[in-house]
């Protein structure tokens, strides 16, 4: 603080420098008469008890009262967001060969509180460098605590590395850390590799974990205001950092560069806010897409042109998303309401809905042994079950481990059609979903991917990939319009007829002189045989129906309506 005392010294030099001679011997022999006449005990007060500023005792200038001036107090604790960079091309220090990089990113979290000195306040906080270290998987990170001085009247900052055991910082560390800037930033730093996250190596973990020891860590910046509405000022400050050797053999790093500009938290909750909004509304189409389709399978043979598979997958998404966002509540206590409201309607939708889905659908696919006892359904039931959840834990098990290929794994979590794709042309089943279902569910199953890869301020802060958020986006478009085909053109209406196997053909020739009933069971109207036998269809156990009769019929129940034998695909 005394080399930060002397440099402001010579900053007050210059301003008596506009003086005369003559008259600054007038002013200092009536001041020092002054003090010594009236007040003998203030002329010898330390520094830090005196009751004027010093804007007031070194600055001769006359402050408005209804302007604020240039040397009023400002309040610059926050969090600032900014670039560092080398003066140099590199850094030539020999010291810390793994600082390796010429520029990166940086983050900012200061805590200012005034001192005994009036215009003197003390200052606190985290400097965190990223895309520091080139033999990281992530960039690298590293974080260095400081502690200083900021001199508002000159707006000057001067902060130092501050060495001492952890745990000194007090109430003002726990501030930082538990910043919502700061939490949010720790939780998508683990949930995506991407994002320049605040989660940093302590301890010999990081190859700079001993500069403290070994230099003088020394950062002096100029602060500037860029916004003043009223509310909410915005800072942004530009200095120099220097780290001298203790031992005078050279410095550690090479000067370096860096500015920063504060960061509105309120805009920041309002980003998150919207958010989890989103994901609400989102979860609410969900389920009015789910009750339609479970209105259009409502019969056992609909239900089991369903893939189970499918929905098991959306279910096991949406249980995912269910933790994210309530981990994501509970990390960021002053978030808490809105994510865990999120994460309120994704375990609604999964729960409740889809579980319920998934439950009709393997009733309908073993509704040949519906007569079995309940001891059996009930076993067949607990495997189901312990198969669901067996795949979702070993799944966060999977995630866990193969965390560097996250964009791989959304890449399979968004191939959420592929099963139900396969069923139709394996069961050569149409209709099994509805159209609405389809669009419904790839929009909504896209948005919260392209809101983490593809907006570009999105709250967790990660740099937007478009490369990747169309791939996805034509991925999801690419399934979607394959199962609208074959909702509309027939399940394998894409492969060559060559390859296909032969199937049975429902307007196959008939003996129209043998003594037949020719009244279909469905309208209850009579079959004219004579005319062309594109009108009339006849199932394999010789019942003749109309065509559009049997052909809606099929689409509810692959049963003969007469005598409710199995039918084969039309």
């Amino acid at each position: 603080i005394s080399r930060l005392l002397f440099s402001c010294d010579q900053r007050t030099n210059f301003v008596f420098m506009g003086l005369k001679v003559k008259q600054f011997r007038v002013f200092f022999g009536l001041l020092w008469f002054a003090l010594s006449s009236f007040q003998p005990v203030g002329g010898l007060r330390p520094l830090r008890e005196r009751a004027r500023s010093w804007g007031d005792e070194w600055l001769v200038v006359r402050k408005d009262e209804n302007e604020l001036g240039p040397f009023s107090a400002w309040n610059i604790t926050g969090t600032y967001r900014g670039a560092w960079r080398f003066l140099q091309s590199s850094n030539t220090s020999s010291r810390f060969l793994d600082f390796k990089k010429s520029s990166g990113n940086s983050v900012l979290e200061l805590i200012t509180r005034p001192t005994k000195i009036n215009g003197v306040h003390y200052v606190q906080g985290v400097m965190i460098f990223h895309d520091v270290f080139d033999n990281e998987p992530d960039g690298g990170r590293v974080q260095i605590r400081v502690e200083g001085v900021y001199i508002w009247p000159f707006r000057q900052l001067r902060m130092v590395a501050n060495s001492g055991r952890e745990g000194e910082f007090g109430q003002e560390e726990d501030y930082i850390l538990s910043n919502p800037y700061h939490l949010l930033g720790v939780f998508s730093s683990q949930v995506f590799k991407e994002s320049p996250g605040e989660k940093v190596p302590k301890g010999n973990q990081s190859p700079l974990s001993d500069m403290d020891k070994h230099c003088n860590v020394e950062m002096s910046a100029q602060i500037s205001r860029i916004q003043n509405d009223g509310e909410h000022n915005r800072y942004y400050m530009e200095g120099l950092m220097e780290s001298p050797s203790a031992d005078d053999d050279g410095d550690c790093l090479s000067p370096m560069l860096m500015n920063a500009t504060s960061v509105n938290i309120e805009v920041y909750y309002n980003k998150a806010v919207n958010y989890t909004l989103m994901v609400t509304f989102i979860s609410f189409l969900q389920v009015l897409l789910l009750i339609r389709q479970m209105e259009h399978s409502n019969t056992q043979s609909g239900a089991a042109k369903v893939s189970i598979l499918m929905i098991g997958q959306q279910a096991i998404m949406d249980a995912y998303l269910c933790l994210l966002h309530l981990t994501a509540g509970i990390l960021v206590e002053s978030l808490f309401n809105a994510f865990a409201t999120a994460a309120f309607f994704k375990f609604v939708v999964f729960s409740i809905f889809e579980m319920r889905y998934l439950l009709a659908i393997w009733k309908a696919s073993r509704a040949i042994n519906n007569g079995e006892g309940w001891e059996a359904m009930r076993r067949e039931l607990s495997l189901l079950y312990s198969r669901f959840y067996g795949i979702l834990l070993g799944g966060i098990l999977m995630m866990y481990e193969f965390h560097s290929y996250l964009r791989s794994i959304v890449v399979i979590l968004q191939s959420f059609w592929i099963p139900q794709i396969i069923c139709n042309v394996v069961g050569d089943s149409r209709k099994a979903l509805h159209p609405h279902y389809i669009i419904g569910m790839s929009l909504t199953r896209l948005a919260i991917p392209l809101y983490v890869f593809g907006c570009p301020h999105n709250f967790m802060r990660i740099q937007p990939d478009y490369n990747f958020s169309v791939t996805l986006a034509l991925l999801v478009a690419f399934q979607a319009i394959v199962l609208l085909l074959q909702h509309y053109l027939g399940s394998r209406c894409f492969i060559p007829r060559q390859i296909l196997p032969e199937k049975y053909c429902y307007f196959r020739r008939v003996d129209q002189d043998s003594s037949r009933a020719t009244d279909c069971v469905i309208c209850m109207t009579t079959i004219d045989l004579t005319q062309r036998p594109n009108d009339c269809m006849v199932t394999p156990c010789d019942h003749f129906f109309h065509s559009g009769c049997l052909q809606r019929w099929m689409d509810i129940k692959m049963e003969c309506p007469t005598c409710r034998r199995s039918l084969p695909p039309a």
